[in-house]
């Protein structure tokens, strides 16, 4: 996921990290040091869909202008936060 909008020094990561975790779904999400926030997120696929609709709104202090999703694979275990990249 690429999100943009006002989505750094929200707790926006801290908040997806949360609510990917309560969803059950494996990934990361960081900081982009272009001011978007970039998420992988694993699982199955209501899961997946739930926090991707999630991620259009964001935590309460943040704008979220856009959300691009696009398919990747890999191998995750548990969800965390990475720093900014």
């Amino acid at each position: 996921l690429e999100i943009r909008g006002r989505v750094q020094g929200v707790g926006y990561r801290a908040s997806m990290a949360a609510q990917a975790r309560r969803l059950g779904l494996c990934g990361w999400v960081r900081n982009r040091l272009d001011g978007s926030v970039e998420a992988v997120v694993a699982g199955p696929a209501e899961a997946v869909q739930r926090l991707v609709a999630w991620s259009n709104m964001g935590p309460p202090a943040a704008v979220v202008d856009r959300v691009q999703a696009s398919a990747t694979e890999g191998r995750f275990e548990g969800f965390e936060q990475r720093p900014t990249a």
